[in-house]
């Protein structure tokens, strides 16, 4: 049976993602002011976790990322957590996923023409568990070799978990993204998406040129999509642009709502930019990204309005199969 993932890169022509995961949990109620941020949930309210993935799929998500960003090994030990009990709640991340996603299947019948959703099991940076902001600023200071030590583990644990695909996601550096290229050769039947965190059009959050670092990883085979999150959306175009001309890999952009955030204080500041979100998306689409959702500060609203338009392109068998869009392709019926 051929997997969900290859089905809908291969026979739709955009891939609508969730949303954010731990600040809407936190807009809903959730104090999550802890070095596990969304994880803490993990432990204390995974129902809550199960809840959000499953509106997800009701505003339209093609796929649910897991709330596993901030959850490791050593994160967890520093919760007196051991090793036993920090993969099961990995693991546990994975399957409330994948029940949420189980369950709207069953509800709605087998989708009424949409596409059977996957499970992205998120693979943070390192620098999530510093609870520093690190993760937009990359420099961590450690080999490639101990960062994949540090991922190794954890990435084990998610795919043992039965995650369609790894999102290594909000990725600072490309130290940071060779290192786990790396272990990509280790698990040879895992799939991932690498996308990084951008500090402008150009650049990944450390300061690397970020074209050359998506042409980079969009050459490794085990690699199905390569872009961009957690970057604000004003650059969203340019880096589309310049990932289409780097790789032909199918381009993921997950903006936040254009805000900043502050680790000091550990809040957002500035104005969110996120109103047009689903016109901002179509040109997005236009420009060349395939796969498109949000990050920090973004809502189920927000993919409700992205997969409205997103449902009435063609689907399988349809006149586009997943090349670059047109305006044309977009006028709503």
């Amino acid at each position: 049976m051929t997997d969900p993932v290859t089905t809908i890169l291969r026979d739709y022509p955009a891939v609508v993602l969730d949303g954010a995961l731990a600040t809407e949990l936190e807009r809903r109620g959730c104090d999550l002011d802890d070095p596990l941020w969304s994880a803490k949930l993990l432990i204390e309210r995974p129902e809550l976790i199960r809840q959000l993935h499953a509106d997800y799929f009701v505003a339209g998500a093609d796929c649910a990322i897991s709330a596993s960003y901030q959850a490791s090994f050593a994160g967890f030990a520093r919760r007196g957590i051991g090793e036993t009990e920090a993969a099961e709640l990995m693991a546990r991340s994975v399957r409330l996923a994948a029940e949420a996603r189980d369950g709207f299947w069953a509800d709605a019948g087998g989708g009424g023409g949409r596409p059977r959703p996957f499970v992205a099991a998120s693979v943070g940076p390192y620098g999530a568990i510093l609870h520093d902001g690190s993760e937009y600023r990359g420099d961590y200071g450690l080999s490639e070799a101990a960062l994949a030590d540090f991922h190794r583990p954890r990435i084990a644990v998610l795919l043992a978990a039965g995650a369609d695909l790894l999102a290594c996601e909000t990725i600072p550096c490309l130290a940071e993204a060779r290192a786990l290229l790396r272990l990509l050769g280790e698990f040879p039947a895992a799939r991932a998406w690498v996308s990084f965190s951008a500090r402008d059009e150009a650049h990944t959050a450390q300061g690397e040129p970020l074209a050359a670092c998506l042409a980079e990883v969009g050459a490794h085979p085990q690699v199905v999509a390569v872009g961009v999150n957690c970057t604000a959306p004003r650059f969203i175009p340019a880096i589309v642009a310049a990932a289409r001309a780097a790789t032909d890999r199918p381009i993921v952009v997950y903006p936040n709502s254009g805000e900043r955030f502050e680790a000091a204080t550990n809040s957002w500041a500035g104005e969110a930019a996120c109103d047009a979100f689903a016109s901002d998306a179509r040109a997005w689409y236009v420009a060349g990204a395939r796969l498109i959702g949000g990050c920090c500060r973004t809502t189920p609203e927000h993919i409700r309005e992205l997969a409205a338009w997103v449902r009435e392109m063609p689907g399988p068998g349809g006149a586009d199969r997943g090349g670059p869009a047109t305006a044309g392709d977009l006028i709503l019926r």
